[in-house]
């Protein structure tokens, strides 16, 4: 299969559907005379595939499969077919089940994470093109398209109160932008869309008939007031609460004022916490088709169906509770406030939960509700973190000569790089190998024409805090050496930068209200170790690891586990399923605290210089 290979999945040079491939993990598998077991399913659909995942009573791993789904990339346009996701879905919920020998009654829930894609469908749930091209398969407009910046900056240029919620500005991934520019320029289109649903929502309903949003999906994406409901936080029914948190006037104001007709129908007339169970649970024609077709997930109809989440929240959900018993702070219901999850993949999302609102420049949030019911939300973030690492590695000219080599060692080019700068620190008599680096500073704000800008995840434009949309790039101590050794210096420099920022978010958290003093990882990137170490010196800040590395699809699993009414909220449900695997402290060595201390300086000099050199041009512009 031709194609480049991005976040799990296979983007195709063509427009031809993917054959459903499968890969399969398997963590354990049940014998057939062993007694029916209780497994709850998680599904999450990233950019690049669908994942299935099967969790025991403890958050054990049972077995996970994925599929790839294809894509269109068109410039700033990104497009998915809704029904090809969902073909992928039930490819890999079948092969998950199979491999980890898991029979349909015993999968007795299922919970939907995904990214915050926006998907159109027609009065009969049928797609509704939102392709320039008319194809009516592209019914899906992907999280990171960019095609409507120029309406996200008038959308924030009516200074709507409701805003203030996502950190002062909308940017081009969220809804509003995206649904105004297919108002704008696909007007047959917009007659046609019966339903306008985030995709994690619609993947709900297409399992459950079931129209109601997640207040995840509708507070964080499309600007719902999601504490419009706080005096709904006990109600029994609070699954099919009616959709009070809508600001018509916003709508209204950006040209959208058809959405709110019929008590908005189209955008969502009812909202639900997540993990909340959804109408009667999964249908007959979702569950399993009469003629076994391939086109449906195989598992008995009417098991319950949690209201879904955004995968990265997704995460936090699946490990925001994997801490040790002594960290734990059962008896004290504010210790899961003083945490911090980092998503860490292509971009790196960092959620922290608090009792109270707290408005922090350049982050988004507080959304109340949105990934811990009763919690308000903090979520800010890096727009290229692995992707960044990839592409100082792959732009090198070492790179093919490190690809090659990893190769025939049969390790990842991120092992052999992390071996290179072991042998250096030895080589170099370094004391700790961060050292290393004393003359070589990133500041990671690598934005512009590159990969990066299509990959990366738009946090408020750019990076948080500074959210800074002409912010670049910077590397301060280059010289003429092209080679393997240097590129492991260069890559240690980046990975610092990046966590020297994270620093920066953490501590820009804690100076408006949080109280953050432990970071938790989950993601491709916290596989790293040199990563996460350096994190953990430079912020200053254990790092707890879940016990399962499948965060999303566990965060996603309990969203069903919930909905069995098995646990009481979701809050017990992620005391029962989460589970701490290693904890990385920081070095104890104050040597490594005074030298992160000053290149920390440095890299906020860094951005200092940039903005008094663009002061400098613009002068001499004038």
């Amino acid at each position: 299969m031709s194609g480049k290979k991005i976040l799990g999945g296979w983007y195709k040079n063509n427009t031809e559907p993917l054959r459903h491939t499968l890969s399969v993990e398997m963590a354990s598998a049940a014998t057939s005379d062993e007694p029916s077991r209780t497994v709850f399913l998680g599904v999450d659909v990233g950019t690049g595939s669908a994942r299935a995942g099967l969790f025991d009573e403890k958050g054990k791993l049972l077995g996970s499969s994925s599929s790839p789904i294809q894509i269109w990339k068109d410039g700033a346009f990104v497009e998915q077919s809704s029904t090809d996701i969902w073909l992928a879905i039930c490819a890999a919920v079948k092969a998950a089940c199979s491999q980890a020998k898991v029979a349909p009654t015993e999968v007795r829930s299922l919970g939907f994470a995904a990214t915050c894609s926006l998907v159109a469908v027609d009065a009969d749930s049928a797609p509704v093109s939102v392709s320039l091209t008319g194809d009516s398969r592209r019914n899906v407009i992907v999280w990171m398209d960019h095609r409507a910046v120029e309406q996200a900056e008038r959308i924030n240029s009516s200074n709507s109160p409701v805003l203030q919620y996502c950190g002062g500005a909308v940017s081009p991934e969220m809804q509003p932008p995206k649904l105004l520019w297919v108002k704008e320029n696909l007007q047959e289109s917009w007659s046609l869309v019966f339903r306008w649903m985030d995709l994690s929502d619609w993947l709900s309903y297409r399992a459950t008939g079931d129209d109601t949003r997640s207040l995840c999906t509708t507070v964080c994406k499309w600007t719902y007031l999601g504490h419009a409901h706080m005096q709904h936080i006990n109600d029994k029914d609070s699954r099919d609460m009616e959709a009070c948190g809508w600001d018509d006037d916003f709508w209204e104001e950006i040209g959208l004022g058809d959405l709110v007709e019929g008590h908005h129908a189209k955008i969502g007339k009812s909202v639900a916490f997540p993990g909340h169970p959804l109408g009667s649970g999964l249908t007959p024609t979702a569950a399993k088709a009469r003629n076994l077709s391939l086109n449906e997930l195989g598992l008995l109809p009417g098991i319950p169906v949690g209201t879904s989440l955004i995968d990265a929240h997704a995460g936090g959900v699946g490990v925001i509770e994997s801490v040790p018993p002594t960290e734990a702070g059962e008896h004290d219901e504010e210790a899961i406030c003083n945490r911090m999850v980092l998503v860490c993949g292509t971009s790196t999302c960092h959620m922290a939960i608090s009792r109270s609102k707290l408005f922090i420049p350049g982050v988004w949030g507080p959304f109340w509700s949105a990934m811990v019911p009763e919690y308000w939300l903090t979520e800010g973030g890096q727009s290229a973190t692995g992707a960044l690492l990839d592409h100082i590695i792959q732009n090198h000219a070492a790179s093919p000569l490190l690809a090659n080599r990893a190769a025939s060692q049969k390790i990842s080019v991120f092992e052999l790089l992390n071996n290179h700068l072991e042998t250096l620190m030895i080589e170099q008599n370094k004391s700790f190998v961060a050292a290393l680096t004393e003359d070589l500073h990133v500041l990671p704000d690598f934005h512009g024409n590159s990969d990066i800008q299509i990959i990366g995840f738009y946090i408020l434009w750019c990076r948080s805090p500074i959210a800074d949309p002409k912010s670049k790039g910077v590397v301060h101590g280059m010289t003429l050496d092209t080679s393997e050794k240097q590129l492991a210096l260069l890559y240690l420099a980046t990975m610092q930068g990046i966590a020297y920022g994270t620093r920066h978010i953490v501590e820009h958290c804690n100076a408006h209200g949080h109280k953050i003093n432990t970071l938790l990882a989950c993601g491709g990137l916290s596989k790293n170790p040199i990563f996460i170490q350096e994190h953990a010196d430079i912020i200053g800040y254990p790092i707890i690891l879940p016990r399962e590395s499948e965060s999303v699809l566990l965060g996603a699993a309990i969203l069903g586990a919930v909905a069995t009414r098995k646990y009481h909220s979701l809050s017990d449900a992620m005391k029962a399923l989460n589970a701490p695997g290693q904890v990385i402290h920081p070095s104890n060595d104050p040597r490594v605290k005074k030298y992160h201390d000053a290149k920390y300086k440095i890299f906020r000099g860094l951005y200092e210089q940039q903005l008094s050199n663009r002061s400098i041009m613009a002068q001499a512009l004038a």
